[in-house]
């Protein structure tokens, strides 16, 4: 039988498989994570709306009853593409899985622009792990400033600054600013959490770039209606534990003292991006994606698809419905391969549109030359979610959440733990593999 290995449990993996149910071929998903997660709603999970199993079914869930689909645990760590052989691990245990068509789907990390050494104090917003870490750092900062006697110190701990004004940093902002404003409102009794400065920062000239002029100015001043400081035109050049250096386009400078940084700006494709190009000699982007030919394939390899974050394909951008229509497009050429029939023409990206919420009532909406901003638009906006949300119990689930967050104004998301907070941090001081030893009990004090 044909076997079809994907990686990346993502819109791209995730589509891809079960566009192959019917199909008379192996398929073989394996993932680093044993869920499917729909990041648009990530930054939900980061301010206490939403559950992490709300917005990441189990991939195995999904695919149950899909009985050509395996699904396996393990991080992809190369692909040999002249003998067709994924590798992979699961800590420290190897395997090798072979293929006749491979679609890779392994999504995209965050980019800081060459620094990453701003990483360790300001995450990104791509993975479960990081929206925990940011809910920790958010509600902590409230937690501390309230037994916090330094009027400065006590400024600092409630100053919060997003980097980024794409969606995932408009939306991170509204969200700490209606968490400081609304939840925690009568919550503490030293601190008053309405008070607390949200500012978000981006080098563009607008807000949400990709929307257009008048989207992006509607989008700033409703944001400055609810207390949200814009600095446009400015880039970030230091950040550390205290606060971030900004450089405007006119030189000057400006520090801003804040103990919690969310990095929401940029994307870097997948490092197995740079396996497949220097195998195959494919090209790679700015951004560290592979760039792929009109039918999604690596040059000289056309059984090998390149879908979603980590395809640099010509007005295709990275958004759910690139991935989603890429995998599609993959699966049904696998499908005419294996009967012999006439594939697919060239991949043909069919714009759907794009939204970003602001607050609660408020989004904009763009399909097309339509455009809507208020309470139309998060309509809208809360229909679409919705409906590619994996899983009957999860839009049960979410659509509860939200109608009590949007009711009460309460969050009932908000347990959060010293381990959320430092795992990460902890994990990278550690050096890779490490977590397999810890597992194992080994002593990590002399690590070579």
């Amino acid at each position: 039988m044909h076997r079809v290995v994907i990686i990346g449990s993502g819109f791209g993996g995730l589509f891809a498989a079960k566009a192959l149910k019917r199909a008379d071929v192996e398929v073989t998903l394996i993932a680093k994570t044993t869920h499917h997660l729909f990041q648009p709603l990530l930054y939900q999970v980061a301010t206490g709306v939403l559950s992490e199993g709300e917005i990441a079914p189990a991939t195995r869930e999904i695919l149950r009853r899909q009985s050509n689909a395996r699904v396996l645990l393990g991080l992809v760590e190369d692909i040999d593409l002249t003998n067709r052989v994924v590798k992979w691990r699961f800590h420290n245990e190897y395997h090798e899985t072979p293929y006749d068509s491979l679609i890779v789907a392994a999504g995209a990390g965050q980019s800081y622009f060459g620094n990453d050494h701003f990483r360790t104090f300001a995450p990104g917003m791509k993975t479960i792990d990081d929206a925990l870490e940011l809910r920790a750092r958010i509600l902590k900062s409230f937690e501390i400033a309230e037994f916090t006697d330094d009027p400065e110190e006590r400024r600092r701990l409630l100053t919060f600054a997003v980097v980024g004004a794409g969606p995932t940093g408009v939306e991170m902002a509204g969200q700490i600013r209606e968490l400081a404003d609304s939840t925690l409102r009568d919550e503490f009794r030293s601190i008053d959490p309405s008070t607390a400065r949200v500012v978000l920062v981006d080098g563009a000239d607008q807000v949400l770039p990709p929307f257009g002029p008048k989207l992006g100015r509607k989008t700033q001043k409703t944001l400055e209606k609810l207390g949200v400081e814009v600095q446009l035109g400015s880039i970030v050049t230091d950040l550390d534990d205290e606060g971030l250096t900004l450089k405007r386009k006119d030189g000057s400078t400006e520090r801003i003292e804040a103990a919690c940084k969310v990095w929401a700006a940029g994307v870097q494709g997948s490092e197995l991006g740079a396996t497949l190009a220097e195998q195959s000699g494919a090209e790679l982007d700015r951004a560290g994606r592979v760039v792929v030919d009109h039918r999604l394939n690596l040059p000289g390899h056309p059984e090998v698809f390149v879908v979603g974050d980590m395809a640099a394909v010509p007005g295709v951008p990275g958004v759910a419905q690139g991935a989603i229509q890429g995998a599609r497009y993959a699966a049904e050429a696998i499908q005419a391969r294996v009967t012999n029939t006439a594939g697919p023409g060239s991949f043909t990206y069919r714009d759907k549109g794009s939204m970003a919420t602001i607050s609660k009532f408020a989004a904009v909406t763009q399909i097309g030359r339509l455009q809507l901003t208020g309470f139309v638009a998060w309509l809208a906006w809360l229909f679409l979610h919705l409906l590619y949300i994996a899983g009957f119990k999860q839009r049960i689930t979410t659509l509860l959440s939200w109608f009590i967050t949007f009711i009460t104004n309460g969050r009932a998301q908000r347990v959060v733990t010293n381990q959320q907070m430092v795992g990460r941090l902890a994990l990278e001081r550690l050096g890779a593999r490490s977590s397999g030893k810890l597992i194992h009990g080994e002593d990590l004090t002399e690590r070579n």
